[in-house]
């Protein structure tokens, strides 16, 4: 397929115009006060599985509102003092899936979770959190679910989800609160963008083709869905343009990566037509923190490095945190 996007040397040049509203800081700090403030049990339980090396737990923790968000929890059998914490967030359509996936963080020494997505996980893997929260008309898909107003839209809710995931878990005795990490591919990497730049606890972020990102140039941009349900969105609801680009201004990548001073290691894929690489670009370079990596996939759509990304990915967070 041909180069969907930029390329060198013209993307060397590319940075984004994304800047964040003037309030943004105030919106997010009001937001994971308010459910922080509602409060909610932590559940831990023992899954049921025939793993013997590693150890599997369904997690259960309060999200945006005290809802109840699933996760799983793997870690080594035998470990020692407190463990690094990595938590990882699932690409678009997909849930927290099975707890015997993606075991390669447990048997690397870390402690893992993986959040299920509210409202999703009946695409590609499978989920168990259901959204109990309504919003006004949208194109099928959740990326213009309640869109005309920052306080509904969709992902107001699941990005302070995977902020409570990490309050749940930072406190516990086996997680050192010092080295916690966070990370995903695609949906997956722009949530875990928004994270590190909402909480500055989290010392490692790694948005692995990262979607989420720089929402102006990516609706003119991408061919594939999902950036495509806001087209098709704006294409019947013409006058709503700006309303619409006022919600999104509040969770894109590319103002969360200006908050955040954790250390990166961002992955673009130069064929993706997904999530366009200008847009991950636009997102690396406002990125604020001092030790930041890229790794480029010439010659990959959205799949990006895949289990070349993985090891990228434990190489360069074992230097950090070990």
């Amino acid at each position: 397929m041909p180069f969907p996007d930029l390329t060198h040397p013209a993307i060397d040049a590319y940075e984004s115009a994304v800047v964040p509203p003037p309030d943004f800081t105030a919106f997010w700090e009001a937001t994971i006060a308010e459910a922080r403030a509602v409060g909610g049990e932590v559940s831990i339980k023992p899954a049921d599985t025939t793993l013997t090396l590693v150890e599997a737990f369904d997690v259960t923790f309060p999200g945006f509102g005290g809802h109840p968000v699933k996760g799983w929890l793997v870690m080594p059998t035998h470990r020692e003092g407190r463990l690094p914490l990595v938590v990882q967030y699932v690409g678009y359509g997909g849930g927290r899936g099975f707890p015997h996936e993606g075991l390669h963080w447990a048997a690397s020494g870390y402690a893992y979770f993986r959040m299920d997505t509210r409202g999703q996980g009946s695409v590609w893997s499978t989920g168990a959190t259901p959204d109990p929260v309504g919003s006004t008309g949208q194109i099928p898909g959740v990326m213009t679910k309640g869109v005309l107003d920052k306080n509904d839209y969709y992902y107001r809710r699941v990005f302070t989800d995977g902020v409570r995931a990490v309050d749940a878990l930072i406190g516990q005795e086996f997680v050192d609160p010092e080295r916690v990490a966070v990370c995903g591919g695609s949906q997956g990497g722009g949530i875990s963008l928004a994270v590190a730049g909402i909480d500055h606890r989290i010392k490692a972020v790694m948005p692995d083709v990262p979607f989420l990102c720089d929402f102006p140039r990516a609706v003119r941009v991408a061919g594939r869905d999902p950036y495509l349900e806001i087209v098709r969105f704006l294409a019947q609801h013409r006058e709503k343009k700006e309303a619409v680009f006022e919600t999104l201004s509040f969770f894109d990548g590319v103002s969360f990566a200006r908050h955040s001073k954790a250390a990166a290691l961002f992955s673009v894929a130069m064929m993706d037509d997904i999530c366009p690489p200008s847009t991950v670009y636009g997102a690396y370079r406002a990125f604020a923190g001092a030790d930041k990596t890229i790794i480029e996939y010439e010659f990959n759509n959205h799949e990006g490095g895949g289990p070349f990304q993985e090891r990228e990915q434990m190489r360069w967070l074992t230097e950090r945190f070990f």
